[in-house]
């Protein structure tokens, strides 16, 4: 989906020192710096990114079509398309991907969950040491 198509822009910033309660849903993309109680969720009719920064903390289930960590997420996370774990990513919960890439220092409190079972194996893609 991301291949060679621009992604969608990210519109929406939740700052950090910001703490929302309650469930978030946004079209395109939406950036997490601060601390977020409740689900977030992308509109499923259009192409979506999620980028949650290594200042945030996410606690509920995370759902776009790109998911970008590199903070902390306590809760399960849905990636329809691509799922990429940075190098400070903290995840504890479900992780269902498509395709996933994960940097070392990474870390996954839970299981590893590929999307599309009828298919092949999923694209698994290790990060270089940089």
């Amino acid at each position: 989906m991301f291949g060679k198509k621009a992604q969608p822009p990210i519109r929406s910033l939740i700052a950090q020192g910001s703490r929302i309660e309650g469930n978030l849903r946004f079209t395109e993309g939406l950036r997490i710096d601060g601390e977020v109680v409740g689900n977030t969720s992308a509109n499923p009719e259009q192409p979506s990114i999620l980028v949650i920064s290594e200042a945030a903390v996410v606690e509920g289930e995370l759902r776009a079509d790109h998911v970008i960590i590199n903070g902390t997420v306590r809760g399960p996370v849905h990636a329809t398309e691509l799922l990429e774990l940075q190098p400070q990513a903290r995840i504890e919960g479900d992780v269902y991907y498509k395709a996933l890439e994960m940097h070392r220092g990474a870390m996954i409190t839970g299981q590893l969950r590929p999307t599309d079972a009828g298919e092949e194996k999923p694209l698994l893609k290790l990060a270089a040491n940089n």
